[in-house]
């Protein structure tokens, strides 16, 4: 990285580092949606909900995982931007290593409570077989999906975010085509889904490690000496992501649990399926605040701290946009898009009338994420914190107890915008306090 190269072409720089991110994370959201797609085809709307059902999950592994690989590249980006070369590596051998363990033993606790997590969910016979089948190769599959984004994170590090984005499309090409033939020729249901995940993750896996073994210029695989203050600060750095990540577990769970009593099961397939715009469009997000992270991290590092809030300001104008485009387009199309997935009138039904209040959300939630990407670039975990527990718990559990019950499914659709715009207030607050603590 270069600071008079970013000073001079700040939007180009980002644009730069993101756009490939952005690809890379809305091709591994295909992943999620090809699946939902042969699911919702060829096994029918229970294997749908079985899948989301078990979502909270795969959050939990997120929590920990993007914790652990978020909180390792900022200390490692933050380091590199001071020249310490040295300290950058450990970091980042530090960080592989406690991806591995972390995701590790999650598996193996979910592995050991797998019963009792069915038990708690209350599904029916025919949903529960899906949902046995799906998730008992999928715990095999998060632990390497968690290994994967980390190690994209360092590979974006080494400012080589078009390998990621190539190592991305041949992932994505693989599981659609397994997908494909182990649903559409060897009709193995949803245990033929979670297959192709798994293989497809390896492919990446492979691909990723070969990298670091013989490509990279910083990061390198060697032995380190365990830091427990990088670990600490890993954990402090990476709070937000964690709060963020288990508060969608916690959410999704209070949602499914209410979208349950409101509306069945019918109700749970529509959410589902509006939720994989949503789904795409956080992956945009999320690509340009992985784009814009190591450059405010390492224009902090480097005491450039005008620059810093630049790269914040225009990316946040960037996720702004895209929102508003997202919008548009899904108001254009919610009818074709409605029947995608199912052929149920009931749920298309529900879908048509949901997305046109659902996508509101899109106009601040873009900022949102980005001030909470920004404050933990700068080594502000409690600000961060603060505006990720915010639209991802607090807030957002008042608004699925209260609105749903008041305003029925159409209160469902509801909890996303109020939730984020009342968070958009809290981040703006936070941003006029940091701003004012600098200049003092």
């Amino acid at each position: 990285m270069n600071l008079e190269s970013i000073k001079k072409k700040t939007v180009q720089t980002i644009l730069q580092f993101s756009i490939p991110s952005i690809i890379a994370m809305v091709l591994t959201s295909l992943i999620t949606i090809v699946d939902g797609f042969f699911i919702g085809n060829y096994v029918g709307k229970e294997g749908i909900v079985a899948v989301n059902l078990g979502l909270p999950i795969l959050y939990v592994y997120l929590a920990i995982g993007i914790m652990v690989g978020v909180g390792g590249i900022v200390i490692a980006g933050i380091a590199l931007g001071a020249q310490d070369i040295k300290k950058s590596n450990d970091v980042f051998n530090q960080t592989i290593i406690s991806a591995i363990i972390v995701s590790i033993i999650i598996s193996l606790l979910v592995g050991a409570f797998f019963r009792p997590i069915m038990g708690a969910i209350n599904m029916d016979v025919h949903v529960a077989g899906y949902f046995d089948k799906y998730y008992s190769i999928m715990i095999i599959a998060y632990p390497i999906m968690i290994v994967n984004s980390t190690l994209g994170m360092f590979i974006r590090g080494e400012c080589k975010p078009q390998l990621l984005m190539m190592i991305n499309i041949l992932t994505v090409i693989c599981n659609i085509f397994l997908d494909y033939l182990f649903i559409r020729w060897f009709h193995f249901g949803t245990e033929g889904i979670a297959s192709a995940s798994l293989i497809s993750l390896i492919i990446g896996l492979f691909c990723m490690v070969m990298f670091f073994l013989k490509k990279s210029s910083v990061y390198k695989f060697q032995k380190f000496q365990f830091s427990k203050t990088v670990l600490r600060d890993t954990v402090l750095n990476g709070s937000s992501e964690f709060i963020g990540q288990m508060s969608m577990s916690i959410s999704m769970f209070a949602y499914n649990w209410v979208i349950l009593r409101t509306e069945g099961v019918l109700g749970v397939a529509a959410f589902t399926i509006v939720g994989y715009v949503a789904y795409i469009f956080s992956m945009v997000i999320i690509g340009f605040g992985q784009g814009a992270s190591p450059l405010i991290s390492f224009s902090y590092g480097a005491q450039e701290i005008e620059l810093s809030k630049t790269i914040r300001k225009k990316t946040n104008l960037f996720v702004f946009l895209s929102g508003a485009v997202v919008m548009v387009v899904m108001l254009i199309a919610s009818d074709w898009y409605s029947s995608v997935f199912v052929s149920s009138e009931s749920v298309e039904t529900l879908i048509r009338s949901g997305i046109h209040i659902f996508i509101f959300s899109f106009l601040f939630s873009g900022i949102n994420t980005i001030t909470a990407f920004y404050f933990t670039s700068i080594g502000k975990a409690k600000e961060s914190a603060l505006i990720s527990s915010s639209r991802g718990l607090v807030v957002l559990l008042i608004c699925i107890f209260t609105l749903p019950s008041l305003f029925g499914m159409t209160g469902v659709w509801l909890v996303a915008p109020v939730t984020e715009a009342v968070t958009i207030v809290i981040s703006f607050i936070l941003i006029r306090q940091n701003e004012n603590y600098l200049l003092e």
